[in-house]
């Protein structure tokens, strides 16, 4: 038998197919939304030979054993923490005040884990530089301790200046601890981090189990950004450590991001969520500080902390009933706008309730296939009477809600399926009618700046074009 004559093409066609087929039911049984499931299924079925590998990458069942795996970590740590008699919103002066506006958020209190807490100062952080200057400017005053998690960290010239701080901060005898994610920073070389360890910070990746085909696994991502120092000041928001987030790198400078600020008791919820992040790769915990007093007033603010550990979709959930909360205006800005169908429902039947629903997306792509399916999705939602606007100096990776006159939210969630359902992510709730004052002039110079998306342009686009946005769509579940 000639093994390299035309008919091995036929039996290799054969078996990919095969192994498609298998494929597809495993994805059908196993991926976890209906619209994932389908979008695997058909490209198993039809393309095997372009979508087995990434199947495996993307889409493998090890996902389950790794959110079983999580949750069994955040229950070791959450024993862990009660030993400590460490719960500082148990007590009845740090509970929240009544708030008409909190209280159209209804399904909050049991969506979030953590309860929304009185008595806090917020400052809103616009841009790299007023974000990394706050930030760096906290840590070279921290006295005991500091938690320093992103999802990205680029050893360049920002993530030098990082680096260089957090090792001052060391030898003077300050505890830092370093939690990076393994996927999002996987061009973190060794002599970035060997040195941080030998001088004796704490440094940990967020990843999965050790094993060879776990690393074929980049779902489980953890896309959140929190930085605490001493208890007292917490940031989070959309930045992450890389000179692109400081407007310096072309072709999608200037950089447009926004991070907050916060002093008060929310900030014992920021450390509890690094502690559960912590606890995943250490199995141990961080230290966590209480001050010795809070503000006598300020803002109520919830944290919300998602992930494809959480026993409901919480992310989603969020924008779910953020949406649905709103009477007179909900503005978001996302980088990446691939709704899911209850999102995107909750959208249409905002706009018949009369309310101002805008979106504020990048006008330069960063993915080309998430923006492709982004677009078919922004020209629908302007179809559905959506006011949408392509953000036009540079590329908007701000994560950003605005609801009415009150509430506002910004944290690392974006509007897509990963991030709904495959990240762990964080949004810091804000409700103060000064603070969403403050973010209502921060997106409405935004919006000054960006191109409103008429109705027609989605028909002017060429048919090529169209093609390429269905098809992306069509993937967008497992984007």
């Amino acid at each position: 038998m000639d093994y390299f004559g035309p008919h091995i093409f036929g039996y290799t066609i054969a078996l990919l197919h095969s192994l498609g087929t298998i494929a597809a039911i495993h994805a059908v049984l196993n991926v976890r939304t209906a619209q994932g499931s389908i979008a695997w299924a058909l490209s198993l079925v039809f393309m095997p030979y372009l979508t087995l590998i990434p199947y495996l990458i993307f889409g493998s069942s090890t996902f389950d054993g790794y959110i079983k795996a999580r949750r069994q970590a955040n229950e070791e740590m959450r024993k862990a923490v009660s030993e400590l008699n460490w719960r500082p919103w148990v007590e009845e002066a740090l509970t929240a005040r009544a708030s008409n506006a909190y209280s159209s958020l209804r399904a909050m209190p049991k969506l979030g884990r953590m309860p929304c807490l009185a008595n806090n100062e917020v400052h809103l952080l616009i841009d790299g530089q007023a974000t990394f200057d706050s930030i760096f400017e906290a840590i070279s005053h921290a006295k005991v301790a500091v938690l320093v998690q992103f999802f990205i960290i680029h050893d360049d010239r920002l993530g030098q200046r990082l680096h260089n701080l957090l090792l001052k901060k060391a030898a003077e005898g300050v505890a830092v601890y370093l939690l990076y994610d393994r996927i999002g920073s996987h061009a973190l070389p060794r002599s970035y981090v060997q040195p941080l360890r030998d001088a004796g910070v704490e440094v940990k990746a967020f990843a999965t189990r050790s094993g060879w085909l776990n690393r074929f696994q980049v779902n489980f991502r953890n896309h959140r950004k929190i930085v605490v120092v001493d208890g007292v000041l917490g940031f989070v928001g959309g930045h992450n450590v890389g000179d692109e987030y400081m407007g310096e790198k072309p072709p999608l400078a200037p950089w447009r991001d926004t991070h907050v600020r916060v002093r008060g008791p929310v900030v014992a919820c920021m450390q509890e969520s690094f502690a559960e992040d912590w606890f995943w790769a250490a199995r141990s915990l961080p230290p966590l500080i209480l001050p010795d007093e809070y503000p006598d007033d300020g803002v109520l603010c919830q944290f919300l902390a998602s992930g494809p550990a959480d026993s409901f979709e919480t992310c989603a959930l969020f924008f779910v009933e953020a949406i649905h909360a709103a009477t007179e205006r909900v503005w978001i800005t996302t980088p990446y706008f691939i709704p899911d169908e209850a999102v995107f429902a909750a959208l249409r039947l905002a706009v018949m309730r009369g309310v101002d629903v805008r979106l504020l997306l990048p006008s330069r792509p960063d993915h080309r296939i998430v923006y492709a399916a982004s677009s078919l999705y922004a020209f629908e939602a302007v179809r559905a009477g959506v006011r949408v606007f392509r953000y036009e100096p540079g590329f908007v990776h701000q994560k950003v809600v605005l609801i009415d006159s009150e509430i506002s939210a910004i944290g690392s969630a974006n509007m897509d399926n990963r991030s709904f359902r495959l990240n762990f992510e964080v949004m810091l709730l804000t409700v103060d009618s000064v603070f969403a004052a403050e973010v209502e002039q921060m997106l409405n110079d935004d919006f000054a700046q960006s191109h409103e998306i008429a109705k027609d342009e989605g028909r002017e686009t060429r048919r090529v074009q169209q093609f390429g946005m269905r098809v992306a769509r069509l993937i967008s579940p497992i984007l």
